[in-house]
């Protein structure tokens, strides 16, 4: 597949990235529901623009002929693995809640259907076009003006592209009937308008066959059990040359080891990108006072207390209680880089202090200890709850820094919702009510053909193009991804308008707080210092985050 030739080049990763043993990085609970929905946009059928209306910010390259324009799934299937997959591709961002890997070879293996529907339409076309194309052409350019005239996605044909159709079925009809001229071209002018419907019954067969192999992989991801797996048999290797196969697996591995990253971007209003927006933020902020007077306290860094605090949130899904609780969470140390509110686009950076993707554990303690104030990396020690099985993900940030003698502590919140509605729709039956023959007064439900003829007759002329992506991407157009991309955030609604999973949201941060505020507490004690303060502090916000609401902290009026 084109934007695929130069995978092997990119100079993002070092080449002997290898998948090996692959281990779930989206949390205890998974995230098989947030992925399976993501995956399943590329077996669908619908109209591209639902897509747009999912997010106002992917835009579409408007086609020169609506004919070849890719619906949903296509469109989808093609952005999605070009922009993941690509050799020249940009950094991005971290999809939490759900397994990146899995959507895109999803993409991969509907390409694969796709690409086999469109072989054996290709030799239709070849029989039933090449060998009589001024005929298929008239027969073109009549649906072409159809779709002009009604719209690409209207089924009210336009008068005047109806009055095309009837002419044009109307001149078979009397070729049929009647001999124009003579001779051999008496006959190929008559089968010259004939030979395309033939042509038309057969692609109609091979469309609505591979059209209810999509559905099936839609509805079965969609099903609540454990989905169907993507078959992507071009990804294994044939021989020691397959270059193809190295190539796409070459950008699986580069995708996994990108996804398990441990710096992340800050924007500004959008938060931090791949976890969302902060909407809350707590701060102890106390001077350092030695216990006893006449006594200095112990030195320490922050990197001490922020160890301490790292600690004890590994006790978090423990209680006194046999009542449930916390699962088991993610506690990471995070580099958070800043970048503009509209940036296109991020950076990751290369040097010693980068291990393929990550921050090595000797660059994150220097950031903790010294990249406090002015420009540069913070260092943040995350606590992340992957809750409803990937469609939500609750992030609580505490950073700790040291100026002058002022001890600070925050503590902030982020939510990343679930995946837009488009995501969960299941496919549903093409039915139309009408009314009964005798009883009039009564109506039923008649079954649609899964494909329709303006559909097929689509299918059909973009067919001999799929071998050629970037000419079919200038004559239908394609989608193109917001950035900076990332699969979860890029297609996450608000968690706010679901009841029970703003009530997780905020029911987290307290019991964190409280946990952060112990472990600090404690380490200064050890090293000497007097905690009353910050104790006093504590219980005030004890109190304040037990009527937490979400606001947006990352917007200031000032």
């Amino acid at each position: 597949m084109a934007g695929f030739d130069d995978l092997s080049s990119a100079t993002e990763a070092p080449a002997d990235f290898s998948p090996g043993a692959q281990i779930p990085l989206t949390g205890a609970s998974g995230g098989t529901a947030a992925t399976q929905a993501l995956a399943s946009a590329a077996y669908r059928d619908g109209a591209l623009t639902d897509l747009i209306g999912a997010n106002e910010d992917a835009s579409v390259k408007k086609p020169k002929l609506s004919l070849f324009e890719p619906n949903l799934g296509e469109a989808f299937s093609r952005a999605v693995q070009s922009r993941m997959l690509g050799g020249a591709r940009k950094p991005l961002i971290q999809s939490f809640g759900i397994e990146p890997q899995t959507v895109v070879e999803h993409c991969l293996a509907a390409t694969g259907l796709r690409k086999a529907r469109d072989s054996r339409l290709t030799v239709v076309m070849v029989l039933f076009g090449l060998l009589f194309l001024p005929g298929v052409l008239l027969w073109l350019l009549a649906f072409q003006l159809r779709r002009t005239i009604a719209g690409s996605q209207d089924k009210r044909a336009g008068a005047l592209g109806m009055a095309a159709m009837l002419a044009l079925g109307a001149l078979a009809v009397l070729f049929v009937l009647k001999m124009p001229v003579p001779g051999f071209w008496g006959v190929y002018l008559r089968v010259m308008l004939v030979a395309p419907v033939i042509g038309w019954f057969w692609a109609k067969r091979i469309c609505e066959s591979y059209a209810q192999g999509l559905r099936s992989r839609w509805e079965s991801l969609l099903g609540g059990g454990g989905g169907v797996g993507a078959k992507i048999p071009e990804a294994v290797p044939q021989d020691p040359n397959d270059a193809g196969a190295e190539r796409i697996r070459l950008g699986l591995a580069k995708l996994s080891a990108e996804q398990a990253s441990n710096l992340v971007f800050y924007a500004g209003p959008k938060g931090i990108l791949g976890m969302g927006t902060r909407w809350g933020s707590w701060q102890m902020a106390e001077e350092l006072v030695p216990a006893k007077a006449g006594e200095e306290i112990n030195p320490f860094r922050s990197w001490d207390v922020v160890r301490g605090i790292h600690d004890q949130l590994r006790m978090l899904e423990r209680g006194p209680l046999h009542t449930g609780g916390f699962p088991t969470p993610s506690i990471r140390h995070w580099v958070v880089a800043p970048v503009g509110e509209g940036a296109k686009e991020v950076s990751r950076p290369d040097g010693q202090e980068v291990e393929g993707y990550r921050i090595r554990d000797f660059e994150i303690q220097r950031i903790c200890n010294e990249q406090q104030f002015g420009s540069g990396n913070r260092h943040y020690l995350g606590v992340q709850f992957v809750l409803w099985d990937g469609q939500l993900v609750i992030t609580l940030l505490i950073t700790v820094t040291v100026l002058h003698h002022t001890l600070r502590i925050e503590v902030t919140g982020h939510a990343l919702g679930p995946v837009h509605p488009l995501f969960t729709t299941k496919p549903k039956a093409k039915k139309k009510e009408v009314s009964k023959s005798v009883r009039f007064w009564e109506t039923k439900e008649i079954s649609l053909p899964l494909v329709e003829t303006s559909e097929v007759v689509r299918l059909a002329a973009r067919a001999p193009f799929t071998w050629f992506p970037p000419v079919l991407d200038f004559l239908g157009g394609k989608l193109s991804l917001p950035e900076p991309f990332g699969l979860r955030h890029t297609w996450a609604d608000k968690p706010w308008r679901h009841r029970f999973m703003a009530d997780d949201a905020l029911r987290a941060a307290t019991p964190v707080l409280r946990v952060v505020h112990a472990a600090a507490i404690r380490v200064l004690k050890e090293n000497g210092c007097d905690t009353e303060q910050f104790g006093n502090r504590s219980l005030s916000l004890s109190g304040q985050v037990q009527a937490a609401e979400p606001r947006k902290a990352d917007a200031y009026d000032a």
